[in-house]
């Protein structure tokens, strides 16, 4: 069974772009590979944040990972500072990746254009993930579009990894989703919809409320020509509204197209879409997160069993690299 590792930072609250591009792929995955879902906490520092509030919103990204519907008895899901070998992996990669690899990481410029401390671990970062991911043997990595770079460098350091000191990690895909991957920003429809942007229209979050859910759609930027079709270039307001009504129902967002002649009913379809599929979803979170014992039992067992693997990996890594055993 081919193994799938994925994750998503606790850093804000998570998004309907979170749902449909990584979440509800998540619980396919789990019945189809041996899947590992971390919550990567480590990510989370890169950036200024609330140190008193991180524990609270890592328990919180648990309870939503399982009110998505991850299994804990199917899937391994897990905090990545839990399983110290990630930090340590993380300087392994860091001493096979060039500074001219990560000086073209696209998302360090982004981020680092937005506040005034650039901190050295958000240029590195890249070199972590490329250990997230290569700690647990991974074949197959469900990631967003705007993840790709990333994958490619950590396929690119694997490869050189074992070029330098022996096949020691697996050379694992890239698994990006051709609809639903990238939902973008309602009022800004060229920029991805994201948590670590300050964008409170424009986004859509898990725990809206229905009426929320319903203003933010029917504000929704599309644009003054009147036709419905899916033209991302052309079209990127519109197209990004069929992209969610796509990601809730499952239908071609070409197809659906077909069915409107105006902005309107397409706004009105696509609110009632996606509070009918974060229904569920809510009331199954409101459970999870009142019994705080429970998630970090789930946690504890998941950090067990992903330290049983990352413990090997790590072994190999260190003895490829001439590193004196204890």
């Amino acid at each position: 069974m081919a193994r799938v590792f994925s994750g998503i930072q606790p850093s804000g609250d998570l998004h309907l772009g979170n749902y449909l591009g990584a979440l509800r792929r998540f619980v396919d995955e789990q019945h189809e590979s041996d899947s590992l879902f971390c919550i990567v906490d480590l990510h989370a520092l890169t950036l200024p944040h609330d140190a008193t509030a991180l524990p609270r919103k890592t328990l919180e990204a648990a309870a939503m990972y399982l009110a998505a519907g991850l299994d804990p008895e199917v899937c391994t899901l897990f905090v990545q500072s839990h399983v110290h070998e990630h930090a340590e992996l993380a300087w392994l990669m860091e001493c096979n990746v060039a500074h001219g690899e990560l000086s073209r990481m696209t998302q360090f410029k982004d981020k680092s254009s937005r506040g005034e401390f650039v901190s050295a671990a958000l240029f590195t970062y890249p070199a972590l993930m490329a250990a997230d991911i290569l700690l647990y043997d991974t074949d197959r990595v469900p990631v967003g579009d705007d993840q790709r770079q990333h994958l490619e460098l950590a396929r690119d350091v694997a490869e050189r990894f074992n070029g330098r000191f022996g096949a020691t990690f697996v050379v694992p895909d890239a698994a990006i989703a051709k609809v639903g991957a990238r939902i973008m920003d309602l009022q800004n429809p060229t920029a991805k919809m994201s948590k670590s942007v300050s964008s409170p229209q424009g986004t859509v979050l898990m725990l809206d409320t229905p009426k929320d859910i319903e203003r933010k759609i029917k504000r929704a930027v599309t644009d003054a020509d009147g036709e419905v079709r899916f033209d991302v270039a052309g079209k990127p307001g519109v197209s990004n509204l069929l992209s969610i009504l796509s990601g809730c129902t499952g239908d071609d967002p070409v197809k659906l197209a077909e069915g409107y002649t105006q902005y309107g009913p397409l706004k009105a379809d696509t609110a009632a879409a996606v509070i009918e599929v974060l229904a569920p979803v809510q009331a199954r979170y409101a459970e999870l997160i009142a019994d705080e014992a429970g998630l970090r039992a789930v946690l504890a067992d998941g950090a067990a069993k992903a330290s049983a693997i990352a413990s090997v990996t790590m072994t190999r890594a260190r003895a490829a690299v001439g590193l004196l055993p204890r």
